[in-house]
């Protein structure tokens, strides 16, 4: 009885380009040919959400992985040259950011060291909440507001490892800060892992040459200053993914400003402009307006500027309007953007002190002055979001006053009933209401010549745009005697303890100039670590064919493993070209300078099995010669591979869970000719012969090609040839239901007939996900008590 348990079979639309299991539920993620990226039930291959190609991120998924607690997603994109990290319960990106480079493969993975003074940290690690308030949710978005903060997930320090082209690795603490930039890497990553000790890295890269065949090699890089110094590491990737994540609250908090203040604001200064370029006098807009303000009078073009265009309703809606705008953007600021920054002063600050404790940091690459650019930056941000409080606070009262004046007159004009509490005016209001008038209405030629209108009534909008371009109307500094005494004293003018206020700048632009002044801070270290690494061993393995070269290869071998509990790197991989019915073995300490007994050996495959797969076949099965199409790693000890019989008219393919325990007490060694490649030394590669006794399980009607597992939750995915047609099965489990539930009962015996229902499949598909974003999150609630026991 084949203890494999099939619990869901699907054709689907599109071929399957990327498969990863969720590390700590039964949920698989997909990306197919589309751009999009599925999320599935392990249970009958349930779709619990889809998240279709954005015209934002990309449409060419190349690589994903999953954060290892299992809440967050990361997918590259080839043709934006992106990573997305994306919130598994809902499907909603969190944030993103660009590379130089498009990835092709990436590995997240999670440190296992432990020691006093990590965990001392990690339980200290939460002090910010005792001196900082918690930051407010943001309106119309809370829920995602909280995401962006849960980014940082635990304590424990995790990596996400990026490879692309031209020898192009990164490494990701966190998955947002880049904290090591590896170079010298030859040729293109096809596969990465980094040790759970951060002793080594393991690359296997595609060497391309004009006049050979590209060649597969294995590289052990050399990682042993993120080992060495692993607490302080820890330390200062979770500050500055502390801060990379509060750069983006104030991203979202600036968008949300821009989105509550209004087009209509503009109203009047646009209405005001075409007033100017119709009417026949040569009287200034402003005297009109002092006119009618003292003696009650007005032009036929003011009154019919007032009463035809603006309307007595259109300047009540305006006004309320205006104080709505003013009132949201002044909440956002006080409680969002002043509370973001204040906690990134406070992180900033704690970075400082880590830079100053040159023992510890200095081989980080911590730079003290850079920081103390960053510190100056976020306080000019401070100071910028403080000028638009006080700007929205006079404008409040500016055009209550003005608005309140211009609507008694209005109705003045109009003939119509004032009330009594609008019609008292004294001299002190008069006086407002003209300084408002000489301030805001003198007309402006060179406003018209940049924007297209000569007035600049509304005075916040100009703070809240994203140009270059200095202030239309700055704040009046005259008479302000803090600005005067600073610019009388000569010792405190260029202070280095006073942050500038860039007072002719939008709060847009002071914002960018502080992403880019903490984005130089953050850059030092991943230079000085890059450089730390050195590469210690490159072993050419074997070279592709050409005529292989339009297969896919984003899931072809070689796969890589790290062992955590012996801290070993293991490679499975095969060579067709030389010996097709052989699995290759290759082991390196994570310690690249540590030798390793048995360090390559072959399994052999001929007679893997120990009995025939067909019934009326029995004792045939010495004829049957298997090759490996793929081979993942299950577990320390066990190997997950798809075989193919050489025979393929009479037998079928097969998935099989390999015990890796006899071949890996082989004590013959391999010595390896370093001037060769290892395919040019196959022949004296110790072998190891294997046979299984029920550990496997035929394939019936499906071509498999490629196998996706996790041992932890005991599952793996098999994927046909033509990459739409899945089959998930649970691993240690009896199927005593295999007789009356065939493997696959409607499935066509013929590959190609499969492939024949994309369409109705994909109509299937839709209806299965309709109202999917309400029922992803009550998939995930209702099967989660289930899948974590």
């Amino acid at each position: 009885m084949p203890a494999f348990r099939q619990v869901g079979e699907k054709q689907l639309p599109n071929p399957v380009l990327c498969m990863a299991w969720s590390p700590k539920r039964d949920l698989i993620a997909l990306a197919n040919t589309a751009g999009e990226l599925l999320l599935h039930r392990l249970a009958n291959f349930q779709r619990v959400w889809s998240l279709p190609p954005n015209e934002n991120t990309g449409k060419e998924i190349t690589a994903v992985a999953w954060r290892p607690d299992g809440k967050i997603l990361a997918f590259s994109l080839g043709d934006t040259k992106l990573v997305v990290l994306c919130d598994a319960e809902k499907a909603e990106i969190l944030h993103l950011f660009p590379l130089e480079n498009p990835v092709s493969c990436m590995h997240w993975m999670e440190v296992l060291e432990e020691s006093s003074v990590l965990n001392s940290f990690y339980t200290s690690e939460d002090e910010s909440n005792l001196f900082l308030p918690k930051l407010p949710t943001l309106p119309k978005s809370e829920e995602k507001s909280d995401e962006i903060l849960n980014l940082l997930g635990e304590v424990r320090l995790n990596i996400l490892v990026l490879g692309g082209g031209s020898g192009f690795v990164e490494l990701y603490a966190y998955g947002m800060y880049k904290i090591a930039t590896l170079p010298g890497v030859p040729g293109t990553c096809s596969s990465l892992c980094l040790s759970s000790d951060l002793k080594s890295l393991s690359i296997i890269t595609e060497i391309r040459s004009a006049d050979n065949d590209p060649e597969i090699c294995y590289i052990q890089l050399d990682t042993g200053l993120l080992s060495d110094c692993l607490p302080e590491v820890t330390r200062m990737a979770r500050k500055f993914t502390h801060i990379s994540t509060l750069l983006q609250y104030l991203r979202l908090s600036l968008t949300c400003m821009c989105e509550a203040w209004e087009d209509i604001l503009m109203q009047m200064d646009l209405r005001l402009t075409k007033f100017v370029q119709e009417k026949n006098t040569s009287t200034q807009v402003q005297d009109e307006f002092l006119e009618l303000l003292l003696w009650g009078q007005s032009s036929p073009e003011l009154q019919a500027l007032l009463m035809n265009q603006l309307t007595v309703k259109g300047l009540k809606k305006l006004g309320q309007s205006i104080e709505t705008s003013y009132s949201s953007i002044q909440k956002l600021v006080i409680s969002h953007l002043q509370s973001g920054s204040e906690a990134l002063l406070y992180h900033l600050s704690e970075v400082k002190g880590m830079s100053l404790w040159k023992q510890k940091f200095q081989p980080l690459g911590l730079d003290s002055a850079a920081i103390e650019d960053a510190i100056t930056a976020v306080g000019s941000f401070t100071l910028k979001a403080n000028e638009l409080l006080q700007v929205i606070d006079k404008s409040m009262k500016n055009f209550k006053a003005f608005f309140r004046w211009l609507y008694v007159a209005m109705l003045r004009m109009s003939e119509e009933h004032v009330p009594p509490e609008l019609n008292k005016m004294t001299q002190k209001d008069i006086a407002f209401v003209a300084d408002f008038l000489s301030e805001h209405f003198s007309e402006n030629e060179e406003l018209f010549d940049r924007k297209g209108k000569y007035f600049n009534v509304e005075r916040v909008g100009q703070y809240l745009k994203d140009e270059d371009e200095d202030l239309v109307s700055p704040p009046n500094t005259k008479g302000n005697q803090w600005m005067k005494f600073l610019q009388e004293s000569t010792h405190l003018k260029e202070s280095p303890l006073l942050f500038p206020s860039y007072s002719q700048k939008s709060l847009h632009f002071v914002k960018r100039m502080m992403e880019g002044v903490i984005e130089l801070c953050l850059q030092k270290p991943a230079e000085v670590i890059g450089k730390s690494v050195k590469q210690a061993v490159c072993l050419p393995l074997y070279t592709v064919p050409e005529s292989s070269e339009n297969t896919p290869r984003l899931f072809e071998l070689p796969s890589l493993y790290n062992d955590k509990k012996t801290n070993m790197h293991y490679g499975v991989f095969c060579m067709p070209e030389i010996s097709p019915c052989k699995l290759y073995l290759l082991r390196k300490f994570t310690d690249p300078f540590r030798p390793v007994p048995n360090g390559l050996m072959a399994i052999d495959l001929s007679n893997v099995l120990s009995h025939s797969i067909d019934d009326d076949a029995v004792g045939a099965s010495s004829d049957c010669v298997y090759s490996c199409q793929d081979a993942r790693f299950y577990d320390d000890e066990t190997l997950t591979v798809v075989l193919r019989a050489s025979e393929e008219e009479n037998r079928g393919r097969v998935l099989a869970q390999l015990p890796l325990g006899s071949a890996l007490s082989c004590e013959e060694e391999f010595n390896w000719d370093p001037s060769l490649r290892l395919d040019q030394q196959s022949g004296a590669i110790p072998v190891k012969g294997l046979v299984l006794e029920n550990q496997w399980r035929d394939l019936e009607n499906m071509k498999a090609q490629f196998v996706a597992v996790n041992g932890i939750r005991k599952v793996a995915c098999v994927l046909s040839s033509n990459l739409r047609h899945v089959r998930v099965y649970e691993m240690d489990v009896e199927d005593e239901e295999d007789e009356e539930r065939p493997e696959s009962q409607n499935a066509s015996s013929d590959q190609d007939g499969l492939e024949e229902t994309p369409a109705i499949q994909g109509e299937a598909e839709g209806r299965e996900t309709e109202g999917g974003g309400q029922r992803a999150k009550e998939q995930l609630e209702s099967g989660e008590a289930l899948e974590l026991s």
